[in-house]
């Protein structure tokens, strides 16, 4: 009774504190786009199954599983995600998908804030069957509404470190709770420490789902390179992808000294959020190299020239022209972003000492020189001139990825099946 109370307590603080931020979030450039979704003040739809993928990533697996489901009969799918990137990405799905599902209908919004009211209301409304929560997706108010209206819930390409482990700790009664009906994890030591949270009975293995990306489960890209229209056949293109801000300075050493060693170098610098543009704007400037923003960017750009890329969608493109990338997020402790993305375009992809939330793709990955493991901007930059002039062709390197994943794969099937099951169940 008085754990009862205590939760009850704790719900009705979460849901103030949720009312006095919420007015403030407005100001947020980020969340301030589909604001209104966000707060409800549009109805959500009904759907049978809702999918949240947090942000790019997740919206790519989000994709995956609607390419790949087969469900039994008819169905109604939400698509959510916290960013713009990831709407934009769900909206491409969705069109992706569209001319070959009959059966499936879908659409896509941002989450909600997870005020428990307003969470109370979305799944009131949504009335979902099934809920699948993508990676690490495990907000109270969205959990303890689907409790309530006995909407069944989901954990696919599970992840849980031992640092939110250890938060989630500090009330293992509440989370117990909240427990979602299944979980898949992406690894043993993540299924631990799930289950330390849930009950071991609750959680499974599964492969990682961004396996399946290197093969044929990923979205297949135009055959036609549109980047083409502003890099010339041969240009000497580096990637700089999903930069992250505390590692900026790093960049810019790495820019300058690849600047002054390889002068003729187009670099495509892809900052990880967009409103960090404005930021490398004048740091290009300070440092005297010249720059375009990729949105005014027509014809084909001149030898030298940094493309600040103020568009989204197209990293991957620009991978598959490139000759060299390095993969952000992994000169500072932030643990790294996908590079398996690079890889999937036939790039080696180099990155920093910090890749911890890949770790479970495996130390052979570098060991077999499919990733280049680095310690330091220095030596990111020295591995980045090395590709730029003796590389290996984009076919090796994809068939040399495809061989190491090869029995890695088939997350993305283990996930439809399970989702079809429960969308099946009586």
């Amino acid at each position: 009774m008085a754990n009862n109370l205590a939760q009850k307590a704790a719900f009705w603080l979460y849901n103030l504190a949720w009312g006095l931020a919420v007015p403030a979030l407005r100001l947020n450039h980020r969340l301030a786009e589909g604001f209104e979704q966000r707060t409800l003040q549009h109805k959500v739809q009904a759907a049978d199954l809702w999918i949240q993928a947090a942000s790019a990533g997740e919206s790519y697996l989000a994709w995956a599983i609607l390419k790949n489901l087969r469900p039994a009969h008819p169905v109604r799918v939400m698509l959510t995600s916290n960013t713009s990137q990831g709407i934009e990405i769900l909206e491409r799905a969705i069109d992706d998908i569209t001319p070959n599902k009959r059966y499936v209908s879908v659409c896509a919004a941002y989450f909600p804030f997870d005020k428990p009211a307003i969470m109370d209301t979305a799944v009131r409304n949504v009335r979902p069957k099934t809920v699948v929560l993508l990676e690490s997706e495990m907000w109270p108010g969205l959990l303890a509404a689907l409790r309530k209206y006995g909407c069944k819930t989901i954990i696919i390409n599970g992840r849980i470190t031992e640092k939110s482990l250890t938060r989630y700790l500090a009330w293992p009664s509440l989370w117990h709770t909240l427990r979602p009906d299944k979980i898949l994890a992406v690894s043993e030591n993540d299924a631990k420490r799930f289950a330390t949270l849930f009950g071991k009975e609750h959680v499974d293995v599964m492969p990682n789902m961004k396996f399946d990306r290197l093969g044929p489960t990923e979205p297949v890209p135009n055959t036609k390179n549109p980047l083409e229209k502003i890099l010339r056949h041969g240009t000497p293109l580096l990637v700089l992808g999903s930069v992250r801000r505390e590692e900026e300075p790093l960049v810019e050493r790495i820019i300058v000294d690849i600047h002054h060693r390889q002068p003729e170098t187009v670099i495509g610098l892809f900052p990880r959020h967009m409103h960090r543009i404005k930021y490398w704007e004048k740091a290009l400037d300070r440092l005297a190299i010249p720059w375009a923003l990729r949105s005014k960017t027509k014809t084909h750009v001149r030898y030298g020239t940094v493309i600040l890329w103020d568009t989204f969608g197209e990293l991957t493109l620009a991978y598959e022209l490139s000759k060299a990338a390095f993969v952000g997020g992994s000169l500072v402790p932030l643990g790294g972003q996908n590079f398996l993305e690079a890889l999937t375009c036939g790039v080696v992809p180099v990155i920093g000492p910090s890749w911890e939330n890949f770790a479970w793709v495996g130390r052979e990955i570098v060991e077999q020189g499919l990733v280049r493991n680095t310690a330091d901007w220095k030596e990111v930059a020295d591995a980045l001139v090395e590709g730029m002039t003796k590389s290996p062709s984009h076919e090796e390197v994809r068939e040399a990825a495809l061989t190491y994943v090869k029995d890695r794969q088939g997350g993305t099937t283990r996930a439809c099946r399970l989702v079809a099951e429960f969308l099946n169940s009586p």
